[in-house]
């Protein structure tokens, strides 16, 4: 957003990986002052895939962190917890919010937050309720998704790349960190919150019907390219391009049948079986039928010739496509602007990305991630108002780096 409604606040980031950084990256985008904490030589996803093949250095984390201000501190030591505590409770009506997802570190607690500041806000992101680890891919296999992905003719479990519940966590931890602020401004309390990965998992399948689905008609099968509930499938033409295309309304479904030519076909075979192609679940039920009818049209064109017969009906439909085809519209101008090309220390140019919300149509700016620990004598400086000898003394000790 390009007017940062966020400019003022600040939070200082203790996490890695996905869910903490990718809240930290959205809270940055829109204006607020995000310190992203490192212990001393980076916390595990400092080299993380993929990385850049020019320098080696990690493509992951200089993405979720552009924007940010990065400090390190050498947080086994006492006086590098102190410094990480002061940076959570600095005074001031914009301060005293922290992201972490640490485990094992006690002194980081919210009591003993609360301590040093009674308003002090906490979002402790974490794998399970109980404390207990969890990643995306490990809580993706519990809620059983994994057996709902994949070909209709296996039964072997199909893990898939997207960290979707990780994503989900760090923009339900930004919604609860906004949300916490809006009370402590009304109230002047503070909040310790905390998420867990498998409970954003477990919520989101419940939030779709999809175990309550399942208590009372057992498994879902499987039903590869399928859409579930409606028609949506893909299909090959004759030169292999490959499409997908949905038809969720009556209006999409008519487009559809249109621009292949089989309204007639449709209408005759609802006739024999007795039933209504309007109803999005009967197009469901003889999804295999429909798709049969239709699949000689695509077969019988290019993929230019499909492209043109579809978006000439209005029919809802995309292309398969390699990641290598995404950057390729990028460097030919035909991307949206939510994503552009900067210039990233330490590697060279990179496809960043704005934030997607837009104000009055516009996306906000693009922004880079500092070097590792490169903020660190000016944060402890402007924040915690530490002077030129005392930094040279805690870097002559190794606190700071």
């Amino acid at each position: 957003m390009t007017t940062q409604p966020l400019r003022g606040l600040r939070i200082v980031e203790f996490a890695s990986f996905v869910a903490g950084p990718s809240a930290g990256m959205t809270l940055a985008q829109l204006g607020a002052e995000v310190i992203r904490i490192d212990p001393t030589g980076g916390a595990p996803d400092y080299h993380r895939w993929p990385v850049s093949a020019r320098t080696g250095a990690s493509l992951y984390w200089s993405a979720l962190n552009r924007g940010k201000r990065s400090v390190q501190i050498d947080v086994r030591s006492p006086q590098g917890r102190e410094l990480v505590l002061a940076l959570a409770t600095a005074p001031g009506p914009d301060a005293g919010i922290v992201v972490d997802n640490q485990v094992g570190r006690p002194w980081l607690a919210y009591d003993e937050l609360a301590k040093r500041r009674g308003d002090v806000i906490r979002m402790h992101i974490g794998g399970r309720a109980d404390g207990g680890p969890a990643v995306d891919y490990t809580v993706n296999t519990e809620v059983g998704i994994t057996a709902l992905t994949g070909p209709a003719d296996t039964d072997t479990p199909v893990n898939h790349v997207l960290p979707a519940w990780d994503l989900i966590a760090g923009m339900t931890a930004t919604t609860g960190l906004l949300a916490a602020l809006r009370h402590r401004d009304r109230t002047g309390e503070g909040s310790d919150l905390a998420l867990a990965l498998a409970d954003v998992a477990l919520a989101g399948v419940a939030n779709m019907g999809w175990l309550t689905e399942a208590r009372e008609q057992g498994d879902r099968p499987r039903h590869g390219n399928y859409m579930y509930g409606t028609f949506g499938v893909d299909f090959v033409a004759g030169d292999g391009a490959r499409v997908m295309v949905v038809a969720l309304t009556g209006r999409q479904w008519q487009a559809l049948c249109a621009a292949t030519g089989i309204t007639d076909a449709a209408a005759s075979v609802a006739t024999v079986l007795g039933t209504d192609f309007t109803d999005e679940a009967q197009r469901y039920e003889h999804r295999e039928v429909l798709a049969a009818l239709m699949r000689p049209w695509f077969a019988a064109r290019t993929g230019a010739e499909v492209a043109d017969g579809l978006d000439a009906a209005g029919v809802l439909w995309s292309r398969y496509r390699r990641v290598s085809d995404v950057v390729a519209d990028l460097a030919a101008g035909r991307s949206s602007a939510v994503v552009a090309d900067v210039d990233q220390p330490g590697i060279g140019q990179v496809i960043s990305a704005r934030n997607p919300l837009r104000e009055h149509g516009d996306y906000g700016p693009t922004a880079v991630a500092e070097g590792l620990g490169d903020s660190t004598d000016r944060v402890l400086g402007e924040v915690l108002g530490l002077d030129a000898a005392e930094l040279a003394r805690l870097h002559d000790a190794g606190v700071i780096g």
